[in-house]
């Protein structure tokens, strides 16, 4: 069943489906937010220094908590929204009902990982780009953003137990990976291969969305292809499980190593397959993901994106 929506044309619902996103994240940040200031003692008049202190627990405490009710209001949310008024039910429109074999869920596992080295040095790479003199000064303000970021990341990161541990697996793997897949897959991938008329146009143009909400100029190129990679999956399979589950194990898999590596193992985490001395995973990395890749997609039948 289709509700009238569903006719709209694609140009339409896409900036139909980003007045939902922006007017649910809305919403959900201001009543979260309400309920924070109770919860975690908060003064607003200093509410710029708390944002700031990342040597506060109760500032880290609170700003996870803010990416949580991020998480939700700007992506999961918004998605079952759209899906419930292009289609009437949201389960069907985001593919949540479509069957995936054992050896899909298997090759999405082993891609995701063997992609590890690809992804960080396509990140090496982006790191070293250089504007021009003429905007140095935007480049040195990206800069500054960055490290602020990288920051509350490593603040984030910051695990003395198993629950933080858990909790961390679920704010930054389980929640981004069902909802930014929702959004970006599940919903514009599909709108804008139906307004280019082109699959191949709506994940580039979905993957690169996709990247840029990051707000992470330096780390653009490596989500870009993640993004891309995710895209496929999720074409060739048909279930929106499938880029939901590799996202994950993205995710997940650099939660865990900086939980157990941390302090003797980071630095070299982040060079896999980036430096000269494991050049070697690189190669091998490309060598199992292009194979998988084709099995995968062997694996799966193609369905319509309508």
């Amino acid at each position: 069943m289709r509700n009238s929506l569903s006719e709209v044309h694609p140009f339409s619902k896409i900036i139909f489906s980003l007045f939902i996103v922006l007017v649910t994240f809305l919403i959900a940040f201001l009543l979260g937010f309400l309920i924070a200031i109770p919860v975690f003692h908060i003064n607003i008049s200093d509410l710029t220094n708390i944002l700031t202190n990342y040597d506060d627990p109760d500032t880290i405490k609170f700003l996870k908590y803010l990416q949580t009710i991020q998480a939700i209001g700007l992506f999961i949310v918004p998605a079952f929204i759209i899906g419930y008024l292009f289609n009437s039910k949201s389960t069907s429109y985001l593919r949540f009902n479509e069957r995936i074999t054992s050896r899909s869920i298997i090759f999405t596992i082993f891609i995701l990982l063997a992609s590890v080295p690809i992804i960080n040095s396509l990140a090496i790479l982006n790191g070293n780009m250089q504007f021009p003199d003429f905007l140095t000064g935007l480049e040195n303000w990206i800069k500054e953003k960055e490290m602020s970021a990288q920051a509350l990341t490593e603040s984030f990161l910051q695990m003395d137990s198993v629950g933080s541990l858990v909790f961390n697996l679920f704010m930054i793997a389980v929640l981004p990976s069902i909802g930014e897949e929702l959004i970006f897959r599940g919903v514009f991938q599909r709108l804008f291969a139906e307004w280019t008329k082109n699959i191949h146009w709506g994940i580039i143009i979905s993957a690169f969305l996709f990247s840029a909400m990051h707000m992470q100029f330096y780390g653009f190129i490596p989500r870009l292809m993640l993004g891309v990679l995710l895209g496929y999956l999720f074409y060739w399979s048909g279930s929106i499980w499938v880029p939901i589950l590799g996202h994950f194990v993205n995710n997940a898999a650099a939660v865990i190593f900086y939980y157990f590596y941390a302090d003797e193992m980071t630095r070299d985490i982040e060079n896999f397959g980036a430096s000269k001395d494991t050049f070697v995973f690189l190669i091998l990395g490309i060598a199992i993901v292009a194979p998988l890749l084709y099995l995968f997609y062997k694996e799966n039948k193609q369905l319509p994106t309508d």
